[in-house]
């Protein structure tokens, strides 16, 4: 019988591969679908769960369903799922609102230039990307007159702004905007200095005691009366104000969780090596506690931005009032269901790629154990 065996000296052993059921495709599928017997249990509960809902879900949505179409009543002689033709005939409205037809080309442009001022922001190796963040600091000045128009564009009324575009602006400028005010007050409520914190304790609390939607109430109304009589303050600039300085409150408490879990050596390493306050905060303590609050962050950023939908209820129609007005029809009554899901699809496609991307920032930045 031949030899099958060979023996090897002590660390010259070559190095063999995993054993295939521990890596791949296969590996995954026994570590977190059969890993134990309620894992187990529950791969099998889910299974059948999708195999009764699945299908008869994707008959409505997609094979039954009737993509062109001029009514509901042609939707249901063409095919017996859902009825996609209102979001076809109505989509400009969806995306843009009002805004005037033909210059709609300013909302595209504006879109396009938004995406290459946060590449810099989200991508580390964004070629000149120092060069870049200048671009990126003068956005919201190009974007405003892009939209809004001036030095040479047509004046374009706020009031026609809206559909998903308005939702977009909306959260757009609360995220940018509302960051770095949370970081401020964070840090101001941890100052030894009494009147500082006591202002920024009682501006958090305030702000997080009350729901978003009347501080949206009392922008559209009430703010009017604590204005000198003939003064015009635009009714989305001061929604911009009030969604900033909510979504501001709840940053502030989720970065100062984030300064709390910094070891107190680290404060103490930087008065050591004679960094003053703001160097400290710069260089060693901010960023340990970002990193740490990276999922809170995102977390408010998300729920601003569904909560953008709340503009619907003091007149401003971004896409769930577009929707509304469409169900109103005659001709599209009773397609409350495709209206909805086509909007929750929507957000859903931004709100998912936020939590893709915080994961994203999570797993680069990661020091500790391997997960």
């Amino acid at each position: 019988m031949a030899e099958t065996t060979q023996t090897y000296e002590p660390g010259t052993h070559p190095d063999l591969p995993p054993p295939l059921a521990t890596t791949g495709a296969l590996g995954w599928i026994k570590k977190n679908l059969f890993g134990s017997p309620s894992s187990i249990a529950l791969t099998v509960i889910s299974v059948y769960l999708l195999y009764l809902i699945l299908p008869n879900a994707l008959n409505w949505a997609l094979f039954d369903a009737v993509f062109n179409a001029g009514s509901r009543a042609e939707c249901r002689e063409l095919g017996s799922g859902a009825c996609w033709g209102l979001a076809n005939v109505r989509f400009s409205q969806f995306i843009y609102g009002f805004y005037p037809e033909h210059l709609r080309w300013r909302v595209n442009l504006t879109a396009v230039l938004f995406f290459l001022a946060i590449l810099p922001i989200l991508w580390d190796r964004t070629p000149y990307r120092q060069q870049w963040f200048i671009y990126s600091a003068l956005f919201p000045i190009i974007g405003y007159f892009l939209l809004v128009g001036g030095l040479g564009l047509e004046p374009v009324e706020t009031t026609k702004i809206g559909g998903f575009t308005l939702n977009v602006v909306i959260g757009v400028t609360g995220i940018v905007a509302s960051l770095p005010l949370g970081i401020l007050l964070a840090l101001g409520r941890r100052s030894q200095m009494p009147i500082v914190r006591t202002l920024c304790v009682m501006f958090i609390e305030f702000i997080r005691g009350v729901p978003l939607i009347t501080l949206l109430f009392v922008a559209s109304t009430m703010l009017n009366y604590f204005l000198p009589p003939g003064t015009t303050f635009d009714l989305i600039l001061r929604v911009l104000i009030m969604v900033t300085i909510f979504s501001a409150a709840y940053i502030a408490e989720v970065v100062r969780g984030g300064l709390q879990a910094i070891p107190k050596g680290q404060y103490e390493a930087a008065d050591a090596m004679g960094l003053r306050y703001w160097q400290s905060m710069r260089l060693i303590v901010l960023p340990q506690a970002l990193k740490i609050s990276i999922p809170g962050i995102v977390n408010t950023f998300v729920g601003l931005f569904k909560d953008t939908t709340l503009v619907v209820i003091i007149g401003l129609v971004d896409v769930l009032g577009v929707g509304r007005a469409a169900l109103s029809d005659a001709k599209w009554q009773g397609l409350a269901w495709e209206v909805y899901v086509f909007i929750a699809i929507l957000f859903f496609i931004c709100c998912f790629s936020m939590a893709r991307y915080s994961l994203y920032l999570e797993n680069k930045l990661h020091t500790g154990h391997k997960r």
